[in-house]
């Protein structure tokens, strides 16, 4: 087998153990974040973050806060393969284009190319299987007769409804190009984050980074900063995002201009910023755990 082909094999089997971690372990904010998200500030039902964490627990218990997980689970350990794979091949490309000698000497700037084009092909994936989450966290489950009861038993129930309602492209695509939108600088900010929030702990940029091995502490401090970072750099995307895939109606061409505008006629720009502390407060520990376990299982496979 090429040596190429081997390491994009690596790639594959770190980027989805460490998407699995990275579920596991943000899953509850993930769900905070996507339901303040979704809500008009003029009916809102949580007034913040720990009012939704205590309601969520109260009215439909403590394992309602890891519902849709189970799309997640599967799908974002794929969508974590898809992304570092495809990340380590756009480093390549750059390196054969002589913009350095080895993937670890490449520009910040380089980093960050090559992050940008790694979360657009992961938008492919990402876009689904975010779909799946968004609308399976929203959905209530509760017994009084004046609530909405469940709708869908799991992710496979609510694809099946979703394409056989809509199609592919408005049901289970619904709200792909606001995704792509949204990873693009997303991911650029979170690997050229990552890569200087690493050259500077270890000070790589002195001895050059090949040949410095960061410590696993060292890993999760520049994996927060690149959570932190990731989300800086794309969280009024992703509230569109989440309105568009939430949505019952037809997005038509435009959609992200028109929740938009929405929003801010609505809220202000502080309805483009909803969820936003339990979705950075999550994103510490969750970038932390993906790129440590990513780091480390690369080393064990070599």
């Amino acid at each position: 087998m090429p040596a190429d082909a081997v390491d994009k094999w690596k790639d594959t089997v770190a980027g989805s153990l460490a998407g699995m971690a990275q579920v596991v372990v943000g899953q509850p904010l993930d769900t905070v974040k996507v339901r303040l998200q979704v809500e008009d500030a003029r009916s809102a039902k949580f007034r913040g973050p720990l009012h939704c964490i205590v309601d969520t627990v109260r009215q439909e218990g403590f394992l309602a806060l890891y519902k849709g997980m189970a799309a997640p689970l599967v799908g974002i350990s794929a969508v974590n393969a898809l992304l570092f794979t495809a990340y380590s091949s756009f480093k390549d490309v750059q390196v054969r284009m002589g913009h350095a000698h080895t993937a670890d000497q490449l520009s910040l700037s380089a980093i960050a190319l090559a992050g940008a084009g790694a979360g657009f092909v992961n938008s492919i994936l990402a876009s689904p299987v975010e779909l799946l989450k968004v609308r399976l966290q929203v959905q209530r489950s509760l017994t009084s007769k004046h609530q909405t009861q469940q709708q869908y038993r799991g992710p496979t129930d609510l694809a099946r409804a979703l394409v056989h309602t809509d199609g592919w492209r408005h049901g289970l695509f619904r709200g792909f190009w606001a995704t792509v939108w949204r990873e693009i600088p997303a991911y650029a900010a979170f690997y050229a984050a990552f890569e200087a929030a690493k050259r500077r702990i270890t000070g790589a940029g002195q001895a050059g980074p090949e040949t410095l091995v960061a410590a696993p502490w060292q890993l999760m401090l520049a994996g927060s900063t690149a959570g932190v970072s990731y989300w800086c750099a794309c969280y009024p995307l992703d509230v569109i995002k989440s309105r568009a895939q939430n949505s019952n109606k037809r997005l038509r061409s435009g959609y992200m201009t028109e929740i938009t505008r929405a929003i801010y006629r609505a809220e202000g720009l502080a309805g483009f910023w909803r969820g936003f502390t339990p979705c950075v407060l999550r994103s510490i520990p969750s970038a932390a755990v993906t790129f440590t376990t990513y780091e480390l299982v690369m080393r064990m496979l070599d």
